[in-house]
């Protein structure tokens, strides 16, 4: 198994958008097949080192990432999203 952790920093104007941001990534959930299991959720701590929103994607080994990270519902609908709400980001990807 392969796990896809991403957290994003959101511009300042765009903080209002934290929720959508997370329903979006939920909304990945029987649209992307790559996807087992799809996990979303909103920082309420806000601290200095706290991103806004984290994705969490299960996926079945690195072929099913690779296949995800060019789903056609990903690349058209959620990618073009993020970019315009994004500050920063940070992933990791790892096998577990």
């Amino acid at each position: 198994m392969v796990k896809h952790v991403l957290m994003i920093k959101l511009k300042e104007d765009c903080k209002g958008k934290a929720e959508e941001l997370k329903a979006l990534f939920l909304s990945m959930r029987g649209r992307v097949p790559q996807a087992l299991e799809v996990e979303s959720g909103v920082d309420f701590l806000h601290s200095d080192r706290s991103y806004d929103v984290l994705l969490c994607v299960t996926l079945e080994d690195r072929a099913a990432l690779d296949a995800y990270q060019a789903d056609e519902y990903h690349c058209t609908v959620v990618k073009p999203f993020v970019a315009t709400v994004r500050e920063t980001a940070a992933a990791v990807d790892f096998e577990c």
